[in-house]
């Protein structure tokens, strides 16, 4: 069957080796580090079915199913997302260049070491400039077509960087379903789709192992197919969890009775963060057909409720937009968070928002450095003056232990602004405040910083 390992660009290519988008030349090799999120998005992956690998090298990966030639087979799409900052690049001539391994199985029994179906491949990310070896974005994408018997296996996956030491392995019960008679699939989450005519054929898919759709700014297509019945539209509806209708249009089946195909594009203005489904029914009833899916404010920051967004927000430099997206109604919010994406997007022509990232990244670096205040990291005020300012040019313990006063004092530099901080712990549980002329100081620097920024 055929694999492809793809690099998501700013437009979608298809090819062996993998999809991309990439600054500053680096010589040596640099080690994958895969930071931790600030909100584990591993339990929500897996209640949409995913397989989920954790620790260094973590990955999403999903095993989504189509008609075989007989009955007795069943085509199995295997595909699963990476980013780039998890591999470890090396530099080979005018490319950077990331190599790692990909291994999944299809196992009746969980301790079976004998599977029906073994996948293996050595695949390669290239791309032009060291800045692409940093995405944290859904940036690679492999995928393959295997057919298995139907029945419930044991699927695993796994993923090894060939240049490192990183790892991930992850598996699931699964079944892959028999279509025998009129029968129609479930949807499948993609980024681009084109149908087969017949059975014995592969479709040109590639995958979305993620299934996640940014909020506001884009749409999300599915692919379906339906087989032993003549074309015909079918109806496609996306539910929230209370089986409230929120989205609902008529799409045409083309192809002949053996089968035929259709993409859906779900539109998001009206959808909500948070997970849903889509489900696919025939018309006059008869086949239906479903699948979860996630719109979250980002895909690589997974944040599925509006009120936390806002409140992750609180430092961000551009507090105009972010009080004009809390203003907003509902039905507007889609709308001005797309004007925010935008305004504040320091780069256009990368798919990323490259401010809201590394703002992101500093608040997800402070929850882990200041958690030793007994609350979140990032909500403390060594949090927000690290968030706001980002990393001081010099930290110092001035104390020691404590000063003679019983309190402790840290003093934070940051030299091009010529500020000087300092906290103070009077309680002794490393409690630290920003002395009342300190945060006099930082609010000073704080306000310039942000008038530069309009």
């Amino acid at each position: 069957m055929r694999c492809v390992a793809l690099v998501l660009t700013a437009v979608l290519a298809a090819g062996c080796g993998s999809m991309q988008r990439a600054g500053m030349p680096e010589t040596a090799p640099r080690r994958g580090n895969a930071s931790p999120r600030l909100f584990d998005a591993s339990s929500v992956y897996r209640s949409m079915g995913a397989l989920v690998g954790g620790g260094a090298l973590p990955f999403i990966a999903s095993v989504r199913y189509l008609a075989g030639p007989t009955p007795d087979s069943t085509l199995a799409l295997f595909s699963m997302s990476l980013t780039n900052q998890t591999l470890t690049f090396q530099r080979r001539g005018a490319e950077f260049v990331a190599e790692y391994h990909v291994e999944a199985s299809f196992r009746r029994d969980s301790t079976s070491l004998a599977a029906v179906r073994q996948i293996g491949s050595d695949e390669q990310v290239r791309v032009r400039n060291f800045q692409e070896t940093l995405r944290t974005d859904e940036s690679v994408i492999y995928q393959q077509f295997v057919m298995v018997p139907p029945g419930v296996y044991y699927v695993m996956a796994m993923v090894r960087d060939r240049n490192g030491p990183a790892y991930a392995r992850a598996e699931r019960a699964d079944t892959a379903p028999r279509f025998a008679g009129p029968a129609m699939t479930e949807p499948i989450a993609v980024y681009t789709a084109e149908g087969r005519a017949e059975r014995s054929a592969v479709p040109k898919l590639v995958a979305n192992p993620r299934a996640t759709l940014p909020y506001g700014p884009d749409s999300m297509r599915f692919y379906v197919e339906r087989y032993g019945a003549k074309p015909g539209p079918i109806v496609a509806r996306v539910v929230d969890d209370a089986d409230h209708e929120l989205w609902r249009d008529s799409v045409p089946l083309t192809g002949g009775p053996d089968v035929s195909s259709a993409t859906i594009v779900v539109v998001p203005a009206n959808l909500p963060v948070g997970q849903a489904e889509l489900q696919t029914l025939t018309v006059g009833g008869g086949d239906t057909t479903h699948t979860r899916f996630l719109v979250s404010f980002s895909n690589q920051w997974v944040i599925t409720n509006f009120d936390e967004m806002m409140s992750l927000l609180r430092y961000f430099s551009r507090q105009d937009w972010v009080d004009s997206l809390r203003r907003a109604p509902p039905d507007r919010r889609p709308d001005v968070w797309r004007e925010f994406w935008k305004a504040t997007d320091p780069v256009p022509l990368t798919p990323e928002n490259e401010a809201i990232d590394d703002y992101f990244r500093r608040v997800q670096q402070a929850n882990i450095r200041f958690q030793d205040e007994g609350g979140p990291g990032w909500l403390t005020e060594r949090g927000e003056v690290f968030i706001s300012l980002g990393e001081p040019d010099e930290m110092i313990d001035l104390s020691n232990g404590a000063d003679r006063n019983g309190v402790r004092v840290l003093r934070w530099t940051y030299a091009s602004e010529r500020l000087v901080l300092y906290f103070q712990d009077q309680t002794g549980f490393s409690r630290f405040r920003l002395a009342p002329s300190s945060r006099a100081e930082y609010q000073r620097v704080l306000m310039r910083m942000r008038q530069a920024r309009r």
